[in-house]
């Protein structure tokens, strides 16, 4: 599976799109030194944090993309700084349900 599989899936969206990266899993976490410490490379990251702080850690993690839940929207610093670096993906539903949606694809 890989990003361009997850954006198939009804109601994600990209928000910045940097290529297909492969995705071998899923990680749902709030706390940025949490997913710092502990995101699988590869993983897409199901969060609500919205800001910049975001991308520099699913940059360090290598995550293949981050996807923002619940509806909420990056702020212009995080989509400023994703451009060429990290996948930034939207959905309007839950944390829980965006994760099980994209686990399905595995």
């Amino acid at each position: 599976m890989n990003t361009g599989d997850i954006l198939k899936l009804d109601g994600i969206t990209p928000a910045v799109y940097d290529g297909d990266s492969d995705v071998n899993g899923v990680f749902c976490c709030d706390l940025l030194s949490v997913a710092m410490a502990r995101a699988p490379e590869g993983s897409a990251w199901v969060t609500v944090m919205t800001n910049a702080n975001v991308v520099a850690v699913a940059s360090l993690a290598e995550v293949a993309c981050v996807v923002l839940a619940e509806g909420f929207e990056y702020d212009e610093a995080a989509l400023n700084a994703a451009r060429g670096k990290v996948t930034l993906l939207r959905s309007n539903e839950p944390v829980y349900e965006t994760a099980v949606k994209i686990g399905a694809l595995l």
